[in-house]
């Protein structure tokens, strides 16, 4: 009877390649619609960069005064040039870069999410593949059984009634296969829906290799809190909003227009050099109001990023704690549960095959087991979830996968 062992788990299809977490995460953070989508934010926000640092555009305008020549039309030919004043170029140019940085902190948390996402999918759907190699076993054992107990009862050493049970409990089995089939099939469904898949992914899934000394202690990890994804998002955010705040203050200084031109008399034959200055008397309108949302925006992104580290700092224990309580279930399984588990279903079934123990005895000890192995793979895939929930917010030695930022816009 194969073992579930954590270096391998039994493929559903030895005939193909084995596809690990590793390479599901890799897959989805290179074809995941999502994270494409939030990376086309980068090139977005690169094009505004380039349009924030040009400059106003000079303006040639023509004034005639009167339709004929004879009566003393004049025409005046002009170039205005706008020259901004009070920093605001520039002011426009660091808003645009923290727009940027804002952009690939979006990609950055995305990918971290969908790297949890894709490793909840995968233990989901190794999980049920699992249960359907368990099932399939018990169908298999509970055959057996049936068989047993039927040559039995042709030789008169056991009651009909143990022949029923048997084929009763060989029909349940074999109900609980076609569901096991039926959940895999969803779970293998929403795992290949990350990297665009229609279909159920059908490549065997690996248990993937742990070591139970990878995760830090919760103090450590906390002390990387401050450089996750979210936080430096937030970071930026504030930036932003800040960099939003030098502009509306640069636009309360008014802008001057600059205005050389030719004025010729047609009458007179006189041409005359035509120099100006415009500059708007800020009376009213003094940028008051952008400025003073500008600043509201600020408080409000620093007390959204005081938010999302309270936030992440109880998601980052909840998880830490998920983390340290599956390895103790995962110790205390391979020390104690599974080996147990095994040497009871092994005496039951050679019992049984002597004639010493009944079909209850053999049918117990073996829900017992495939119970106990189930509950292996449960704690292993809790392990790897909270895993997962940990890189959310912070780096844990293993990470694998690059995701793809502005690759596109370069």
């Amino acid at each position: 009877m194969a073992q579930l062992i954590p270096s391998g788990a039994r493929a559903a299809d030895t005939t193909s390649t084995p596809l690990t977490l590793e390479q599901a995460i890799v897959m989805a953070l290179f074809a995941s619609p999502e994270l494409r989508s939030v990376a086309q934010d980068v090139a977005i926000a690169a094009g505004a960069r380039v349009q924030a640092g040009l400059r106003p555009n000079p303006e040639l305008s023509l004034l005639r005064e009167g339709t004929s020549s004879n009566s003393g039309r004049t025409d005046t030919y002009q170039l205005s040039q706008p020259i901004e004043l009070g920093g605001k170029r520039d002011a426009r140019i660091r808003l645009a870069d923290r727009d940027q940085a804002l952009a690939r902190g979006d990609v950055a948390v995305t990918a971290a999410e969908l790297r949890a996402n894709v490793t909840a999918a995968y233990l989901e759907a190794l999980t049920a593949q699992e249960h359907v190699a368990l099932a399939r076993e018990s169908l298999s054992l509970a055959g057996k059984a049936t068989n047993a107990a039927g040559r039995r009862v042709a030789a008169g050493k056991i009651s009909p009634l143990e022949q029923t049970r048997s084929s009763v409990a060989e029909a349940g089995a074999r109900l609980e296969l076609s569901q096991a089939l039926a959940d895999a099939a969803l779970a293998r469904r929403r795992l290949a829906a990350y990297w665009g898949g229609t279909q159920p992914e059908n490549r065997p899934l690996l248990v993937p290799d742990i070591d139970l000394a990878a995760i830090p202690s919760l103090t450590e990890l906390q002390t990387r809190l401050a450089s996750s994804p979210q936080m430096r998002r937030a970071r930026a955010q504030i930036e932003r909003e800040e960099a939003q705040v030098n502009l509306a203050k640069a636009d309360r200084v008014p802008d001057l227009t600059v205005t050389l031109g030719r004025k010729k008399d047609s009458l007179a034959n006189v041409t005359q050099t035509v120099v100006g200055v415009a500059v708007p008397l800020p009376l009213f309108n003094r940028n008051q109001g952008s400025l003073l949302s500008a600043l509201r925006r600020v408080d409000k992104a620093r007390t959204d990023a005081e938010r999302e580290y309270l936030k992440a700092a109880q998601a980052l224990a909840d998880a830490h704690q998920r983390a340290m309580v599956a390895q103790e279930q995962i110790d205390s399984m391979r020390k104690e549960i599974l080996p147990a588990a095994q040497s009871a279903f092994n005496a039951a079934v050679t019992g049984f095959e002597l004639g010493k123990f009944g079909f209850i005895d053999v049918l117990d000890a073996q829900r017992t087991l495939f119970q106990s192995r189930a509950q292996y793979l449960g704690a292993l895939s809790a392990r790897y979830r909270s895993l997962a929930d940990l890189r959310r917010f912070v780096a844990v030695e293993g990470d694998v996968g690059t995701p793809p930022t502005d690759r596109n816009a370069q």
